[in-house]
């Protein structure tokens, strides 16, 4: 696409300018199609500033055209018309179908593809050239008459420069006067000659142009006014440009971590999704797991008779085999440590994904690729350090149960035997009988049970108490003593903006800048 600006201010200069813009065209084109004839869909704008010319935008299409000529491809007659079509379907554009007068008008190409288009016609003028080089004796004011051929516009005849005029570079000034005595000094056209010419064309299509935006101007409007709104609301998603002082800097880091926590809260307290799954872990994981351990093969017959004569030792207990049953129990104990384990795991794997979505979910933050990393390293580190702390106040609950066993528990057990018809533990039966060591594995088994319930509701206290309360009230206190630390450099490199982000700042703040304008502008005309 190549942009050419000239502004027109002495007619003296029309000349100059016009063989300057001819020569960077016809330049820009060969250097786009080569000089085989061929086109090329790229744009040239041409824009010109001056008083004397109407407010117009014109789009100068190649001429359809029947059979390739040499050095074109077959393609071309195709190409050429898929070319038109894509400006003239447009419902906002006006066509110019220009048809030679020394041609018959039934045969014109421009005016059937005009038809397909526009069939009201409320977009076509037709525009008839050539009219000074008609035979002698005819004339077409059947045609500029509308009786042959009428269109929704009157149709008018111009007189261009012919080729010959071209290459005398005879002036556009020059030739539109030529074109005015035409008109006037033809018999046949003489009663037309005020609606006849390039001048009276350019000025019925800006009126006609004028019309249109007055019809349409409160849609424009409307659509401007929505154009607005999206912008701003764009730009308030981008956020503002970020402050010069250090101050404003650290104030703005607060700003964004803050922004997080919220979100990050949001999700832990089901404002957002995802906090759910810390309770599914004590509902459904930790119980399975509870439920999972080999407590059966554990207490076999044969590892219980195993671990109560390893703990008597040279000497056989003598009523009840306490060293037995405390190493039974201590052991059986030590296998809850990996349910725990596993739930302060599955906690902080819940936790460091809450972060990540949290950090997504911060739009504040995206623009900030620096300081988002350092809030995800913060967060993340803190909840390592909450996961330690919690795994071992976890463990120690664990190691609580085997450090006192509950004796009055023990107590118990022979009263409810008897009631079930089992022989007290102090009757004189064989120690080491197969029943004595049945009951044993069946008493400890009563016990890790109470033990298994008691774990079940404590160590989701102890989990939810170290990770979760922690994470909402302090997941990044340490790292705002970090940022009391720094110095000003270091906070403005964590606001080092995406480039992209900024960027699309600036497009943002001149389209809108751009859409403001145009509004002002509607309004201060009046359009009634």
């Amino acid at each position: 696409m190549q942009n050419f600006f000239i502004c027109l201010r002495k007619n003296s200069q029309i000349s100059f300018f016009a063989a300057m813009v001819r020569k960077e065209i016809e330049d820009e084109t060969n250097s786009l199609t080569g000089r085989l004839k061929q086109i090329s869909p790229v744009p040239i704008h041409l824009s010109i500033y001056s008083p004397n010319v109407v407010n117009l935008t014109l789009i100068d299409l190649p001429g359809l055209t029947k059979v390739a000529v040499e050095g074109q491809p077959e393609s071309i007659v195709q190409d050429i018309e898929t070319m038109v079509r894509t400006y003239v379907e447009k419902p906002n554009c006006i066509i110019l179908a220009i048809t030679s007068a020394n041609q018959d008008i039934a045969t014109s190409d421009a005016i059937k593809l005009s038809r397909e288009v526009d069939p009201t016609g409320e977009r076509t003028f037709g525009v008839l050239t050539k009219l000074d080089l008609m035979d002698k004796g005819t004339n077409a004011l059947e045609v500029l008459e509308g009786r042959s051929y009428r269109l929704h516009h009157p149709w008018v005849g111009v007189v261009n420069r012919s080729q010959a005029d071209i290459n005398k570079n005879i002036d556009m000034i020059t030739a539109r006067r030529r074109e005015r005595e035409f008109f006037a000094s033809s018999v046949d056209y003489r009663h037309l000659a005020g609606k006849m010419g390039s001048e009276y064309l350019a000025k019925l299509l800006s009126k006609h142009l004028e019309s249109l935006i007055k019809t349409r101007m409160p849609g424009i409007a409307c659509l401007i006014n929505k154009s607005i709104d999206e912008i701003e609301a764009e730009l308030h998603q981008l956020g503002k440009p970020v402050a010069i002082d250090s101050g404003a800097h650290l104030h703005t880091i607060l700003e964004l971590c803050c922004a997080f926590d919220l979100v990050f809260k949001d999700h832990l307290h089901g404002g957002r999704p995802g906090g759910d799954r810390i309770y599914s872990v004590f509902d459904n994981q930790l119980p399975h797991a509870l439920r999972r351990l080999p407590f059966d093969r554990y207490l076999s017959l044969q590892n219980v008779r195993k671990v109560i004569s390893e703990a008597d030792g040279y000497q056989p207990h003598l009523i009840a085999p306490e060293h037995g049953y405390r190493r039974l129990i201590e052991v059986a104990v030590n296998y809850f440590r990996g349910p725990a384990e596993a739930s302060v795991d599955a906690v902080h794997s819940i936790l460091k994904e809450l972060v990540r979505r949290s950090l997504a979910e911060t739009q504040e933050l995206k623009r900030f690729p620096t300081l988002q990393a350092e809030v995800s390293r913060a967060a993340n580190e803190a909840l390592e350090r909450f996961r330690e702390d919690s795994k071992m106040t976890t463990l120690r609950l664990v190691d609580m149960q085997s450090s006192y066993i509950t004796v009055d528990f023990f107590r118990r057990l022979p009263q409810g035997n008897e009631k079930g018809g089992i022989p007290p533990a102090a009757a004189p039966i064989d120690r080491y009988t197969e029943t004595h060591f049945h009951q044993i594995a069946s008493n400890i088994t009563s016990y890790i049970r109470m033990v298994s319930e008691t774990l079940r509701n404590s160590i989701p206290k102890s989990v939810v108490h170290c990770q979760v309360r922690e994470a909402k009230r302090s997941i990044l206190d340490y790292f705002y003593v970090q940022l009391g630390q720094m110095k000003g450099n270091q906070l403005a490199a964590l606001l080092n903006e995406d480039p992209a982000l900024r960027e699309r700042r600036q497009q943002c703040i001149k389209r809108l800048e751009l859409h403001k304008s145009a509004r002002d502008e509607i309004d201060s005309v009046s359009w009634s």
